[in-house]
């Protein structure tokens, strides 16, 4: 019954990551590519593309390390646990708290900003006047994602027991 909730909590959380990154990702490139070549063949340049390929690299840098955790491919100390393999362990804990503790910091944090930029009615974007807290959302929404998914990964590690398949 657990692990049955767990997969399907892996399975939402894979699939938000993933179709997220391929549409912003694949929205920055039309928009950028078509920007060049109208820019390239005619006198007309989109001048909001550039807004939205920063927009996409603020989105796609925390949907990415949320991601990341999926395959453990987030930024850890991997060095010190192979030269000294009774450290693997202990060095493996640290790094699920270091990341409980960002995730957090994530989930604090960007919520008061996004808080704080929902009530600035001033605070949009500059050519495209979106706000700006749609973009601040972001961040206490990828933290909650990082937060479950590295307590899955810590149970599995302090368990041993794998609850969720590999890809």
């Amino acid at each position: 019954m657990v692990r049955k909730f767990i997969r399907l909590v892996d399975r939402s959380l894979s699939f938000v990551e993933d179709w997220s990154l391929f549409l912003a990702v694949s929205a920055a490139l039309v928009v950028a590519m078509a920007n060049i070549m109208l820019r390239k063949t005619t006198d007309i340049n989109i001048f909001w593309s550039d807004e939205v390929v920063r927009k996409v690299i603020f989105f796609t840098t925390f949907m990415g390390a949320a991601a990341a955790l999926r395959t453990r491919s987030l930024i850890r100390i991997d060095a010190l646990p192979q030269l000294i393999p009774l450290l693997r362990k202990p060095m493996s804990a640290l790094n699920h708290l270091a990341v409980l503790l960002f995730s957090y910091i994530m989930i604090h944090l960007g919520w008061q900003i996004t808080h704080m930029v929902y009530s600035d009615p001033y605070a949009r974007t500059a050519t495209l006047q979106i706000p700006e807290w749609y973009f601040y959302a972001v961040l206490p929404v990828v933290g909650a994602m990082m937060f479950i998914r590295t307590l899955i990964l810590a149970f599995e590690d302090v368990t041993g027991r794998k609850l969720i398949e590999k890809e």
